[in-house]
C-alpha cells in the first residue's frame, strides 16, 4: 500500500474543486464571448438597416473574429459589401458561408447571381441547382429556376457572339454582347470582346469605356492599359495614351509591349510639351523646329503630322513670314476644312501679306463655325477695315514698305521717293501736277507711319488722315503753294527752292 503524506493527501482533496473552478471560469468566458458576437451581430444588422455601411462591417469584422465559424456573420458581411458595391469580397464570404452551412440556400442562391454577374455561367448554373435540390421555400425555388433559364439563354447568346466575331460581323456580335452584358456586367472579358467590336468599327469612345470597366474588373489587367494606351495614342491624346501605358506598367514593369510603347508616347509627349513651352515664350522659330521633330518621331499616325503642321502655322503666322505660313496653313485646312484655329492663323498671315479679300473670306469662314469667338469677330472687322482702306490710300504701298518696316526704312524710302518726285523736277505742266500729287501722298505716307499714335489708327484700320475719321482732316503741315512750305529740305541745298526738316 502506498502511503501518502499528510500535506499531498490535503493537496488532492481539493483538486477536484480546483478542476471546477477553472470549468466554471473557461464557461463564463465562452459565454461573456459569444454575448460580445451577439451583440456585434446585433449592432451590425441595426447600422445595416440604418444604411451605416462602414460601421457595420467592423461589427461583423469583429463578429467573425469572435467566432470564425459563424456562418450568420460571414452572411450578414457579404450583405454588407453587396450593399457598398464590393461584390469581390462579398463572393469568398457567400463561399464560406456555403463551406460551414450547405444547406443555407440564401447564401447559394446570392452566390449564384454572383456568379452570373462574372459571366461564370457553368458555376452559377450548378449552385441554382442545388437550390432545387434543397427543397427552398418558394421565392427561392422560383428565382433559382428563372436565373437556371437565364443561364443557358446567356451560354447561347455567347456561343453566337463569338461565331459572330470570328466571321468579321463585329455590329451582330456587339449587338449579342449588349444583350449579355445586361446580365453579366461583371465579365471582362465580354467588355473585351465588345471593346475590339467597337476598335474594328471604329467606334473608339465606346471601346475606351469598355475596356476601361474591363481594366477595373480584373485587378491584372495589363492588356486592358496596353490596348486603351494605343486608342489614345492613335487618337492623338498623347498625355491620355502616357497615363494608361504608366498603368500597365506599375502592374507589370517588364511588360515588353507596355514598356517599348512607353518609351515611344514619353519622348512624342516631351517633344510637344516643350514646343508648346516654345510658344508660349514667344521663340516661334525654335517652336517649328520642335513640331518638325514631332513629325519624325511619329510619321505613321495622321494626326500628329497634322497637329504639328497646325501649330508650325501658328508659329509661323505669329512669326511674321507670312508666305511659308500660308502655305502650311493651306495644307491643314486641306485635311480639316473647318479648323477654326487654321483659318485664324491664315487670315493673320493673308493680313500680313495685304490679301485683304482672302483674309476677309478666312474669318467668314471660321465665323460661321464659330460667330461668338471674339477673336475671329474681331479679326474679321479688322480685315473689313484694311480692306476697305486698301481700296484708298495705303501709305505702306506708297512708301514701298513693308507694315512691319522700322522708323528708319521708312525714312529712307521717303526720302529716295520725294528725291524722285519732287515737283522742282518737272517742266512740263502736266508731269509737275501729277508729281505734286505724288509728292503730298509720300509726304502723307511719312508722316502717318513716322508717328506711332498715327500709325496704330491707321494699322488698325483708321486713316487719320481721312477727314470722314478725323474733322478738318487733310494732310502734312504744310500749305498747298510749293513755294511757301516751310523747313522742308530732304536734301539739305541744291536747285529747289524748298526747305523742309527730315531730321524725323
Amino acid at each position: 500500500m502506498v502511503s501518502v503524506a499528510p500535506s499531498a493527501y490535503k493537496a488532492l482533496s481539493y483538486f477536484p474543486f480546483v478542476l471546477v473552478l477553472i470549468d466554471l471560469r473557461y464557461e463564463g468566458v465562452q459565454c461573456g464571448k459569444n454575448a460580445e458576437m451577439e451583440n456585434h451581430l446585433e449592432m451590425g444588422k441595426k447600422l445595416l438597416a440604418a444604411g451605416q455601411l462602414a460601421d457595420a462591417l467592423s461589427h461583423f469584422h469583429a463578429a467573425i473574429d469572435g467566432d470564425p465559424k459563424n456562418y450568420m456573420a460571414y452572411y450578414r458581411r457579404a450583405t454588407v459589401y453587396l450593399a457598398m458595391g464590393k461584390f469581390k469580397s462579398a463572393l469568398p464570404d457567400l463561399s464560406k458561408v456555403i463551406e460551414i452551412k450547405p444547406d443555407f440556400t440564401s447564401a447559394r442562391l446570392q452566390r449564384g447571381n454572383l456568379l452570373l454577374k462574372q459571366g461564370k455561367l457553368d458555376e452559377a448554373e450548378r449552385d441554382f441547382k442545388t437550390v432545387l435540390k434543397s427543397n427552398p421555400i418558394d421565392k427561392e425555388e422560383k428565382e433559382a429556376k428563372s436565373q437556371l433559364i437565364k443561364c443557358d439563354e446567356m451560354q447561347r447568346l455567347v456561343a453566337q457572339a463569338k461565331s459572330d466575331y470570328q466571321r468579321r460581323d463585329y455590329s451582330a456580335a456587339a449587338a449579342h454582347l449588349d444583350t449579355l452584358l445586361e446580365t453579366c456586367a461583371w465579365d471582362f472579358g465580354l467588355r473585351e470582346l465588345r471593346a475590339e467590336c467597337f476598335i474594328e468599327m471604329g467606334e473608339m469612345g465606346k471601346a475606351i469605356s469598355d475596356l476601361k470597366a474591363a481594366s477595373k474588373l480584373k485587378s491584372d489587367n495589363t492588356e486592358a492599359f496596353y490596348k486603351l494606351s494605343n486608342i489614345y495614342y492613335n487618337l492623338g491624346d498623347h498625355e491620355m495614351s502616357l497615363n494608361e501605358i504608366r498603368e500597365c506598367l506599375k502592374l507589370d514593369p517588364d511588360h515588353k509591349q507596355c514598356f517599348s510603347h512607353y518609351k515611344l508616347v514619353k519622348k512624342l509627349n516631351k517633344q510637344i510639351t516643350a514646343a508648346e513651352e516654345l510658344i508660349q515664350e514667344e521663340r516661334y522659330g525654335d517652336a517649328v523646329n520642335k513640331y518638325e521633330s514631332v513629325m519624325k518621331t511619329e510619321a505613321n499616325v495622321p494626326y500628329y503630322t497634322l497637329q504639328a503642321k497646325g501649330r508650325i502655322c501658328h508659329c509661323l503666322s505669329k512669326n511674321q513670314q507670312a508666305t511659308e505660313a500660308i502655305a502650311v496653313c493651306s495644307e491643314v485646312l486641306k485635311t480639316e476644312p473647318e479648323s477654326l484655329n487654321a483659318l485664324k492663323d491664315r487670315a493673320e498671315a493673308y493680313l500680313q501679306d495685304e490679301q485683304y479679300e482672302a483674309a476677309v473670306k478666312d474669318f467668314e469662314t471660321a465665323r460661321e463655325h464659330n460667330e461668338n469667338d471674339r477673336e475671329i469677330n474681331e479679326g474679321l472687322e479688322r480685315a473689313q477695315r484694311l480692306l476697305k482702306q486698301s481700296q484708298k490710300r495705303d501709305y505702306y504701298k506708297i512708301l514701298g514698305v513693308k507694315r512691319n518696316a522700322q522708323k528708319k526704312e521708312i525714312i529712307k524710302a521717303y526720302r529716295k521717293l520725294a528725291h524722285q518726285w519732287h515737283p522742282d523736277n518737272f517742266q512740263d505742266e502736266t508731269e509737275k501736277k501729277n508729281a505734286e500729287k505724288k509728292f503730298i501722298d509720300i509726304a502723307s505716307a511719312k508722316e502717318v507711319l513716322v508717328d506711332p499714335e498715327m500709325r496704330r489708327k491707321f494699322d488698325a484700320g483708321e486713316d487719320p488722315l481721312d477727314p470722314e475719321n478725323q474733322q478738318g482732316g487733310g494732310g502734312p503741315n504744310f500749305q498747298r503753294g510749293w513755294n511757301t512750305w516751310q523747313g522742308f529740305n530732304p536734301f539739305g541745298s541744291g536747285p529747289f527752292n524748298f526747305k523742309f526738316n527730315f531730321n524725323n
